[in-house]
């Protein structure tokens, strides 16, 4: 058996926790962009940026401010083939979660959200039972993870 554990920010998304301005929430792309309710020659829209895709079709992830959440193309990419190599060759791999952040409401929400590169909810690629997403240091995280593993 092998074991996989990930952080979160910086690693499978950005921005860090602690950058967020308020609970994530779901942004319409037209929300995002500034397009204008009515036809305009408006250029200045905003591109989406990589990394948003959400389980919701046209919606991205945000803090309150508008400032996007997105998952790194390396991590999206990671996460689908790990979960391929879970169904195929590697059933015993494990996969975890070890976060710190003082928010770990806003950290399950946000994973429930985003998306591997597959299309897979972030929430669905790890086990339940090892994600550790809380104040404590890592050093907690792997002890609580360890019975599990």
């Amino acid at each position: 058996m092998q074991l996989v554990v990930f952080d979160l920010d910086y690693t499978i998304w950005q921005p860090e926790m602690y950058q967020i301005d308020g609970p994530p929430k779901l942004m319409s792309i037209d929300e995002f962009r500034g397009k204008p309710k009515r036809k305009s020659s408006n250029p200045n829209l905003r591109s989406i940026p990589p990394g948003s895709n959400t389980i919701h079709q046209n919606k991205i992830v945000t803090d309150r401010r508008g400032t996007p959440i997105t998952v790194f193309d390396g991590a999206a990419f990671a996460l689908s083939e790990i979960l391929r190599m879970k169904k195929n060759e590697m059933p015993l791999l494990r996969v975890a979660i070890s976060s710190r952040t003082d928010e770990p409401s806003w950290a399950y929400q946000i994973m429930q959200w985003l998306t591997a590169a597959d299309g897979t909810p972030l929430s669905k690629c790890f086990e339940q039972q090892l994600i550790e997403i809380s104040c404590a240091d890592k050093a907690r995280h792997f002890e609580s993870l360890n019975p599990s593993v």
